[in-house]
């Protein structure tokens, strides 16, 4: 469990430097400590671990512009940095390395602003439909990080005049272009600043570590029940407690380490405020997966 948040913030802008600082506070995270580095490129190209830069970059044009091309530990595809852009990094152990959790710091920030943003794909943030932030990851030998971009204010003529995006890559996310499926958070609050988009992100980093630590997450809030019943499936593990006043289910916590997280919030909601009878809480399974509502079925008609 982490016990230790770390923020770096720095006023380089060479991408060498920083890609070599954000290795350097990867490989000396502590046990249990977690990382924020934040940091910008002035207009650069940086490249995945495993592409060529020729095929995703007009190399030439770019270094002719004063520019530069640098290539990172992650893998992924090529994204364009400037000073209108803030990248974030999340350094931590392996045993502590939770890319939800870390993206939750994100979302968190920027929702704080007004902006209605959520999670798309593999790796993208989006908002308005449109992508404002992409993510890689990057494991050694127990070292983990997890770094992606914001765009708050990018020039996008110049990531388009510099970046070679395929075509089919465009084309199965159903846009024209670069800009056509890219967003600067500035268009959508256009008050906001990179100071205050780095506070608000410093801000999420400590909260969300307070709620993914605090107690009632890790454990689930403690009720009053008359009736618990578990047993283990295929599909995994489920406990049910129930509490009844009245005939009536009153309150109710499902646990489970199935890989559907959204059975135990899915179940306890259908179930609340339901007659505690055999068919009434069964009726209330339509809705899940048919092996699943066919196992807590017939788990329901074993109690009753």
């Amino acid at each position: 469990m982490i016990t230790k948040l770390s923020t770096y913030i720095t006023e380089n802008t060479v991408p060498y430097k920083n890609l070599a600082m954000e290795a350097f506070l990867t490989f000396h995270t502590e046990a249990r400590e977690c990382i924020l580095f934040l940091w910008q490129n002035q207009q650069t190209v940086v490249i995945g671990k495993n592409q060529n830069a020729w095929k995703e970059c007009k190399v030439h044009q770019l270094e002719q512009d004063g520019g530069y091309l640098a290539r990172r530990l992650s893998g992924g595809g090529a994204v364009f940095h400037d000073l209108g852009n803030l990248n974030f990094t999340f350094c931590v152990r392996e045993e502590d390395y939770d890319v939800a959790k870390q993206t939750e710091v994100i979302l968190r920030a920027v929702q704080a602003l007004g902006i209605h943003a959520e999670k798309t794909g593999r790796n993208d943030i989006t908002a308005d439909g449109r992508k404002f932030s992409g993510h890689a990851f990057y494991k050694s030998k127990g070292f983990c990080y997890h770094h992606g971009t914001l765009l708050v204010d990018v020039d996008q003529s110049k990531m388009a005049e510099y970046l070679n995006v395929s075509a089919a890559k465009l084309q199965s996310k159903g846009v024209d272009s670069v800009r056509s499926r890219t967003v600067n958070l500035k268009e959508l609050c256009p008050t906001l600043t990179l100071q205050q988009l780095k506070e608000q992100l410093i801000k999420a980093f400590e909260e969300a570590e307070t709620h993914f630590s605090s107690w009632e997450w890790k454990y689930g809030r403690k009720i009053p029940f008359d009736h618990c019943i578990e047993q283990r499936f295929s599909w995994g593990n489920v406990e049910i407690q129930f509490h009844v006043t009245g005939g009536v289910v009153q309150d109710v916590k499902v646990y489970s380490d199935a890989m559907d997280e959204n059975l135990s919030e899915s179940l306890q909601k259908s179930w609340m405020g339901c007659p505690y009878g055999l068919e009434e809480l069964c009726a209330k399974l339509e809705c899940q997966k048919p092996e699943i509502r066919e196992d807590i079925s017939n788990l329901l008609r074993q109690q009753f």
